[in-house]
């Protein structure tokens, strides 16, 4: 019983991925830090600019998409 078990343990661990994505995560940090200082906003338009502009960004691709 053992072996079975084993074997199907084995198929299903093969089947598992793992990707890491942290080198884009940083490279769009960085570009929304660069766009940021590039602008020259002041911290509190930098920090709406943070929090608002995935909103829009997501707004403009989906009526790109016409979703």
């Amino acid at each position: 019983m053992s072996g079975v078990f084993k074997q199907v343990s084995n198929t299903l661990m093969d089947k598992v991925k793992v990707e890491n994505h942290s080198f884009t995560a940083f490279s769009w940090f960085a570009a929304w830090l660069f766009t940021i200082g590039f602008l020259d906003l002041s911290f509190g338009k930098g920090l709406l600019a943070v929090l608002l502009w995935p909103y829009y960004i997501g707004q403009y691709v989906s009526a790109v998409l016409g979703k």
